[in-house]
Formats: C-alpha cells, sequence, structure tokens
C-alpha cells in the first residue's frame, strides 16, 4: 500500500471521526453486528474498490467484504457491487470516507472510459495531468487507468515537461532543452509549444516529445505534417468529448485531458444496513 495513500486514508477518517461518533455511540450496541450492501445508484464504471477495503480495514480490520462486481467492470442502476459485514458502530464509521473515495474514483474511471471509447480504433493514447486534488493523485490517476487512459507524469520529480514559464526564464525553446540534456540524460524531454517557431525550435534541439499548447486543429495536423515522426506530438489544451475524436484524427500520439481528474463528476452510491 502507497504510504501516502495510508496517510490520506487516516487524515480522512479523523476528519470525519474525530474523538468518536457520537450518533452511532448513542444509537447502537457497542456489540451490535450488522451486514450492508454496497448499491450503485446508477449506471458507471466501477473503480476504487481496493481503497475502500483499507478504509474499512482502517477502522476495524475485524470487516469483511465481499466484492460483487469486478473491478474495472459496468454496474447498473441497483446493482448490489459488494457486501460488507462486522460491527455496526464500525461499519457506520467507515461508510462516508469509503462512499466519498469510491463515488470520486468511479467517476474519474467513467469519464475517461467516454474518452477512450471516442478515440478507440486510432492510434492515440489518452493521458492524465497533475490537476488532481491535493493528496488524491495516486487514488485519481488509477481511476483513470481503470478507465483505459494512461498516466502522465506523476509529479514535477519524474519527468521533464519544460512549460511557458521555463522558456521565459531560459531564454528559449532551445536553451532550455538544452540545459535539461545537459543536466539529465536519461530521461525523455518534453517541451510545451505554443506556435510553429517553438515547434521547430524544439525539432531542433531534439526534444523527444512536443506538447501542442492550446493549437486549433488545423494546426495541429500541420505540425504532424511538418515533424514526420521526429518526435511524440501531444496535444493539449480544451480538449472535450465533442472535439477529441477530431484532435486524434490530426495523427498526434497523445492527447492530454486535465478534465479526467478536475471536472469528473462523482457517481452516486450508497450503503444500506440489510
Amino acid at each position: 500500500m502507497n504510504y501516502l495513500l495510508e496517510e490520506i486514508i487516516r487524515i480522512a477518517l479523523m476528519e470525519d471521526l474525530g474523538h468518536g461518533d457520537i450518533t452511532s455511540v448513542l444509537t447502537v450496541p457497542e456489540d451490535h453486528a450488522s451486514r450492508a450492501n454496497i448499491i450503485a445508484k446508477e449506471q458507471f464504471l466501477l473503480a476504487g474498490m481496493p481503497f475502500v477495503r483499507e478504509i474499512f480495514k482502517t477502522v476495524d480490520d475485524g470487516i469483511i467484504l465481499d466484492a460483487l462486481v469486478q473491478e474495472g467492470n459496468n454496474v447498473g442502476k441497483g446493482d448490489v457491487i459488494a457486501e460488507v459485514s462486522g460491527k455496526t458502530r464500525s461499519l457506520l464509521a467507515g461508510e462516508r470516507i469509503a462512499l466519498n473515495i469510491l463515488q470520486r474514483i468511479s467517476g474519474i474511471a467513467t469519464i475517461t472510459k467516454s474518452y477512450a471509447d471516442k478515440v478507440k480504433g486510432l492510434p492515440v493514447i489518452i493521458v492524465d495531468t497533475r490537476k488532481t486534488v491535493p493528496g488524491m493523485r495516486y487514488m485519481e490517476k488509477y481511476g483513470v487507468r481503470m478507465g483505459g487512459g494512461r498516466n502522465h507524469r506523476f509529479g514535477l520529480y519524474d519527468g521533464i515537461l519544460i512549460k511557458d514559464n521555463h522558456i521565459k526564464i531560459a531564454g528559449g525553446v532551445a536553451k532550455a532543452v538544452e540545459a535539461a540534456r545537459m543536466r539529465h540524460h536519461l530521461l525523455k524531454i518534453e517541451v510545451e509549444v505554443k506556435d510553429f517557431k517553438e515547434l521547430n525550435d524544439a525539432l531542433d534541439s531534439g526534444a523527444d516529445i512536443i506538447m501542442l499548447d492550446n493549437m486549433s486543429v488545423k494546426d495541429m495536423a500541420e505540425a504532424v505534417r511538418l515533424v514526420k515522426g521526429r518526435a511524440l506530438l501531444e496535444a493539449s489544451g480544451n480538449v472535450n468529448l465533442h472535439n477529441v475524436r477530431e484532435i486524434a484524427e490530426t495523427g498526434v500520439d497523445i492527447i492530454s485531458i486535465g478534465a479526467l481528474t478536475h471536472s469528473a463528476k462523482a457517481v452516486d452510491i450508497s450503503m444500506k444496513i440489510i
């Protein structure tokens, strides 16, 4: 288990429980045990059950979770996703955090699948960005993978992506790429460009990946023609479900979409004692 994930779960539970669940202590006998169903209230792609399991385990390692739907499968309204059993107070203590995370990660997987389906049959990959909820990146990027997308860099530490501010400070695209290559020869170098001058500079400097920032579809197609496979091309900015197929058809290799995480709608899930 990722140590940051363990810490996020601990903080989330502490935030919700504080010094204890007052209502349950007053209304539920300490030794009372129950079974509960986790139920889908709409159609979506299921993702996040490993985190739900860890949440209930953190609350009470005596809780048993029986998943009834395989991770990554579609569920319909009314489907029972899983059954949890154990001390009733423990079930109620973990309920809200477990549902919050399952709803969000399933929402991310669901919207990612919508984008992946739109470009089906084309040689392009859909990737996420760093536009994630602080602390939730590990889980949110997992949701992207479950929906058929791939992960871009996880953070500033595991990939070189030269953006506009780096270019400005370095004195141009070529100087920024040269500086990165001189100091770190192991990682691929990606550079963001906003026009054809910067595109040519990136090509001449030997960039491995070139991000076309907010370019029109027409300009993306021209960029693909100019690059001719000398670097991978990534389309970024103003991508939505209505234009993603058109963008993919230009021949770019990668389409990055911040909306996979920053605008994903949480799906509707409930937990009911049975």
